[in-house]
C-alpha cells in the first residue's frame, strides 16, 4: 500500500507568479494559437478540443481517433498538439486563468494533485466508477495514487513511466564489456568512456540537456537524489550548491560534455530517441517509454540489440522516477460528458488492443494498466522490457525520493506550485553549463539564489 500523500502547500504569491510567468511564455511562443471556439454546432455535433504533448504515443492517438468518432458520431475531436515545454506553459495558463480553450488537457502527476486542490479540475472518480468496463482499479497502484487527490482520480493515465538505462548489447559485446544488473553511475561513466567513438559516429551516452523542468531536470534530478543531494533540507534551506548536489551536477555535465551526443544542450527525449534508434548512441538513460521508439522496426535500426537495466545509482537502492502523462477535464469545461467519453476511450483496456492490432504491439502505451501486461501478444512483443518497466515503476517512491530527509514529494520534480518557474530557471543555468557558457559553480550559485527565494516563503509560512 502506498504511504499517504504529504499535504501539498497551497499556491501562494510565488505560485501565482509562476502561473503568470507561464502565461507570458506562451504569449511569446510562435505557433501556439488558441484552440478556437468550443461547443456543439447546429448539426448536434459536439467538438471536444484536446491539448496534448506531441510524443509518439500521442501521435498514435491522433491517427486512431477516427475509430472513436466512428463509434461516437455526435462527437468530433480537435487536437492541439504541442512540444512538451509549450504544452506545459499553454495548458497551465489556460487552466489557471479559466481560459476555456480546452475540454481535455494532458497533464501529469505533478499538476494533478495541486490543480485538484485548487479546484481547477473535474473529479473523475464518479465518471470512472459509472463507466461499464472502465475499471479504474486496473490502473497500476502507484500511478493511480499519484493522479489522485483525497482518494479520487482527477486525471486518468494515458501512459505511465519510470526511468531506466537502455544500452546496445552488440556494442558492449564487441568491446568485451558486461553491463551489471544494477549499474552505478560511476560504472556508466566508465562504459561511456570506453564506447565513445565520435569518428565512427557513436556517442558513449545520450542524456537530455534541453532547458525545461521536464527536460534536462527530469534525469538530472534522479542523479542528484542518488548522489545524496536534494533541492531543500527539512527547513526549506536551498541545497543546490551543497557538496552532494554540486558533485551530482558536475558529474552529469561532464559526462555529457566528454562522452555525450553532439550539441547536448539542445537534446531532448526526441533527439536522444532518434540518435539511439539510428545506431549513434551506446547508452541512453531516460523514461521507460523509450521502448515505443527503440522497439519499433519502422523507427529503429537497433531492434533486438537493446538491453534494459535499472536507473543507475550511487547512494540509494533505486533512483528511477515516476511520471504519467494523463488526461483531465478543466472544471470550467462545458462538455464534460463528451470529454469523458473521449478520455475513457483513449485510456481504456480496449484502446490497448486497438493500438496493438492496428499499429503494432510496440506502440501500446506502457505503464498505465495492469491488464495490459496480461495480453499474450503484448507480453511476447514486450519481453525484453516488460519486467524492467514494471520493476522500475514499482520501486519508484515519490514520498521518499532522496537519500536524505526532505520536506517535499516528487522524484524528478518538487511538488510545489513554484517549481514550474523555479525548475525552468534552474534548468536554463544547467543547460548553459552543458553548453560551456558558464561553469557548474556559476550555474549552481545562481540556481541557489532562485531556490532560496522560494524556500524562504515556505519557511516563513511554517512560523
Amino acid at each position: 500500500m502506498a504511504p499517504p500523500r504529504t499535504p501539498l502547500p497551497r499556491a501562494g504569491l510565488r505560485g501565482w507568479l509562476s502561473i503568470l510567468f507561464a502565461l507570458l511564455v506562451v504569449l511569446a511562443l510562435p505557433g501556439c494559437a488558441g484552440a478556437g471556439a468550443l461547443g456543439g454546432g447546429g448539426d448536434g455535433v459536439t467538438t471536444v478540443t484536446v491539448a496534448i504533448v506531441s510524443n509518439s504515443q500521442m501521435k498514435d492517438a491522433i491517427e486512431l481517433v477516427p475509430e472513436f468518432e466512428k463509434a461516437h458520431p455526435n462527437i468530433r475531436v480537435k487536437f492541439v498538439s504541442l512540444s512538451e515545454n509549450q504544452a506545459r506553459a499553454k495548458i497551465t495558463a489556460s487552466v489557471a486563468t479559466e481560459g476555456n480553450e480546452f475540454d481535455v488537457v494532458m497533464i501529469s502527476n505533478y499538476e494533478t494533485p495541486q490543480w485538484a486542490q485548487n479546484g481547477w479540475l473535474t473529479d473523475l472518480q464518479p465518471l470512472a466508477d459509472a463507466t461499464p468496463g472502465y475499471d479504474p482499479q486496473d490502473f497500476l497502484p502507484k500511478v493511480r495514487e499519484a493522479l489522485s487527490y483525497q482518494g479520487h482520480l482527477y486525471s486518468v493515465p494515458f501512459y505511465g513511466e519510470s526511468s531506466f538505462l537502455a544500452y546496445r548489447k552488440d556494442l558492449f559485446a564487441k568491446a568485451g564489456l558486461t553491463m551489471p544488473e544494477h549499474p552505478t553511475w560511476t560504472q556508466v561513466r566508465d562504459f561511456a568512456a570506453r564506447l565513445h567513438d565520435p569518428k565512427a559516429g557513436v556517442s558513449g551516452i545520450c542524456l537530455r540537456g534541453l532547458p525545461g523542468w521536464g527536460e534536462v531536470l527530469a534525469p538530472l534530478d534522479t542523479v542528484i537524489n542518488t548522489f545524496g543531494g536534494s533541492w531543500y533540507d527539512t527547513n526549506w534551506n536551498a541545497q543546490l550548491n551543497s557538496p552532494a548536489t554540486a558533485q551530482a551536477v558536475d558529474f552529469y555535465v561532464n559526462l555529457l560534455r566528454n562522452y555525450g551526443e553532439p550539441g547536448p544542450a539542445g537534446a531532448s527525449f526526441g533527439e536522444c530517441g532518434n540518435l539511439f534508434g539510428q545506431g549513434n548512441v551506446a547508452m541512453w538513460y531516460d523514461a521507460t517509454s523509450v521502448v515505443n521508439v527503440l522497439e519499433d522496426p519502422e523507427q529503429s535500426k537497433v531492434v533486438g540489440n537493446v538491453g534494459y537495466v535499472p536507473a543507475p545509482v550511487e547512494k540509494t537502492a533505486h533512483s528511477g522516477w515516476l511520471y504519467s502523462w494523463s488526461l483531465a477535464i478543466p472544471k470550467i469545461s462545458q462538455h464534460t460528458d463528451a470529454a469523458w467519453q473521449f478520455m475513457s476511450w483513449m485510456t481504456s483496456k480496449d484502446y490497448m488492443h486497438l493500438v496493438g492490432n492496428k499499429l503494432g504491439w510496440s506502440h501500446v502505451p506502457p505503464g498505465s494498466r495492469a491488464s495490459t501486461y496480461q495480453i499474450p501478444e503484448y507480453r511476447k512483443a514486450a519481453a525484453p522490457y516488460l519486467q524492467p518497466t514494471l520493476d522500475a515503476m514499482n520501486n519508484a517512491d515519490e514520498q521518499r525520493p532522496t537519500a536524505v530527509p526532505v520536506p517535499y514529494t516528487g522524484i524528478q520534480f518538487v511538488a510545489i506550485p513554484e517549481f514550474q518557474d523555479l525548475g525552468t530557471r534552474v534548468s536554463q543555468q544547467v543547460s548553459a553549463a552543458i553548453a560551456g557558457q558558464v561553469s557548474v559553480a556559476e550555474a549552481l550559485e545562481q540556481s541557489q539564489k532562485y531556490a532560496q527565494t522560494v524556500g524562504d516563503t515556505y519557511r516563513e509560512a511554517r512560523r
